[in-house]
């Protein structure tokens, strides 16, 4: 049969997603981006059902459907706060499939020696396609498969403890194994030694072990990587699963695949070194667990934090021409943004200078604050990123940070063992005023102490954020 459709319909679906990944850099073109993701996707999904190895219709339509709901019913249930640790868990399970399909791969090859050896009948697609296969090119299959599943098993768990520490099921913090990076060390040269083994014939018992090694790696990787660069970690995750889905491609001989897994792969790879650069981090220490933890006793933080109540905030709001705001993962967790986005409207009717200053790694995603600001119709053109905004604060007569820790903590600068030494940050305490909305005097998810919080132009607006929001939003008409 001529299967032209199929690599037209590859093509046509490949040049969708580019266009997506391309969309999806701008907050003006992301709507239209995701439906050419749709399309694509929905064209692909045709395409290879009705492509080469067509057939079990009833099994297929069953496990889209399935998935299909339990997708629906994830979108439509899953808040935005969860979204990172929602990403976390779909990383995981590309992963799993990676694994189950290099495992599928070295029983059809050995099921297809064992027929050549004997009398029995070869069946099945790709079976006929191993059947075919020289013995140089059985050994390339079975280097496809070992990467796929080494990369998938990593992949695996590696997010599963990723979604447990965003989601609070995990503690944070960076831990590790007595012997630390030498145990990684260790699993990772028994992983080669192991697929060399596996390579020469040893037999599949190789490959079972390799996986149990990937996935000690997966699991110590992330435990040692703390809450802090836990956002490079998700987009570091989306890249292994990326790589991962290529290894599947190359495996099962699809082109569409490959295409995918590559873009996925290379986008989250550029994307995680974008935030390293941001954070001042260096991509291979963060991967391999080197921060998370201080590097020598942290500078003591002196002062109090002094609170203020909504009649103060409000007063000084009144008096103020310029204000920027800066939106974190409280606000999120409140769900604030709609009350953020009404308090930007009623300031600028007032003819009052807001804009809004985000730092690359805000929240716990990349653009999480710019998905909410956009889902609360906040004007596109006041959202600015933190290069283009950061000198502008000793021109601002208000700050307000709305459940913010990291991004605009001074120690990043001025103390060299706090664990984000070097991080570029928002310098808000720059500011004549800055208003911290914060639950109460903890030191955030990543376990570190702000020196902002105890400035002099510095004042706690105490309280859940949507409340306290309310609160100020009722002293603004």
């Amino acid at each position: 049969m001529d299967f032209g459709f199929t690599i037209a319909a590859y093509v046509v679906a490949a040049v969708l997603f580019i266009l997506s990944l391309g969309g999806l850099s701008g907050q003006e073109s992301a709507k239209r981006a995701v439906w050419y993701g749709i399309v694509g996707m929905a064209i692909a999904v045709i395409a290879t059902l009705t492509g080469p190895g067509q057939g079990l219709w009833l099994a297929s339509l069953i496990l889209i459907g399935l998935g299909a709901g339990v997708g629906y019913q994830l979108a439509t249930k899953v808040q935005m706060t969860q979204m990172p640790e929602l990403v976390a868990i779909m990383h995981s399970l590309v992963g799993l499939a990676a694994v189950f399909v290099g495992f599928n791969a070295d029983l059809t090859i050995l099921g297809v020696e064992a027929m050549k050896a004997g009398d029995g009948e070869i069946t099945g697609t790709f079976a006929a396609l191993v059947a075919k296969k020289t013995p140089i090119e059985i050994t390339i299959l079975r280097v496809e498969l070992v990467l796929g599943v080494w990369i998938g098993a990593v992949t695996f768990t590696g997010s599963v403890i990723a979604y447990g520490k965003l989601a609070g099921k995990v503690d944070s913090a960076a831990k590790q194994l007595p012997g630390g990076h030498l145990l990684n060390a260790a699993a990772a040269a028994l992983s080669v030694l192991l697929m060399l083994m596996y390579l020469n014939g040893a037999g599949s018992w190789t490959l079972v072990l390799l996986t149990l090694a990937a996935l000690f790696i997966g699991y110590h990787l992330i435990m040692g990587i703390g809450g802090a660069d836990m956002p490079v970690v998700v987009s570091m995750l989306n890249s292994y699963s990326g790589w991962a889905a290529a290894a599947i491609g190359f495996s099962l001989g699809n082109d569409l695949l490959i295409v995918v897994g590559a873009l996925v792969g290379s986008s989250g790879a550029i994307l995680s070194y974008i935030m390293c650069k941001a954070m001042n981090r260096a991509f291979v220490s963060v991967i391999l667990g080197g921060f998370g933890g201080a590097s020598g006793e942290q500078m003591a933080v002196e002062g109090e934090q002094v609170a203020i109540d909504a009649d103060g905030v409000a007063a000084a709001l009144d008096e103020a021409d310029s204000i920027v705001i800066i939106p974190g993962y409280g606000m999120a967790v409140a769900q604030a943004q709609q009350n953020v986005a009404e308090l930007t409207r009623r300031l600028r009717a007032k003819g009052k200078e807001v804009r809004f200053a985000i730092h690359p790694v805000a929240g716990r995603l990349p653009g999480h604050m710019n998905v909410l600001l956009a889902e609360a119709k906040v004007p596109y053109d006041i959202v600015l990123e933190m290069d283009e905004i950061n000198d502008d604060f000793p021109e601002t007569d208000v700050s307000i940070v709305i459940g913010s820790n990291d991004i605009v903590n001074p120690a990043a600068q001025d103390d060299p063992n706090s664990p984000i030494a070097g991080m570029p940050v928002l310098e808000c305490w720059k500011s004549k005023q800055v208003f911290v909305s914060k639950r109460g005097q903890g030191t955030g998810y990543s376990g570190i102490e702000n020196p902002l919080f105890f400035k002099d132009n510095t004042r706690m607006f105490y309280g859940d954020a949507k409340k306290s929001l309310d609160d100020l939003l009722q002293r603004i008409t």
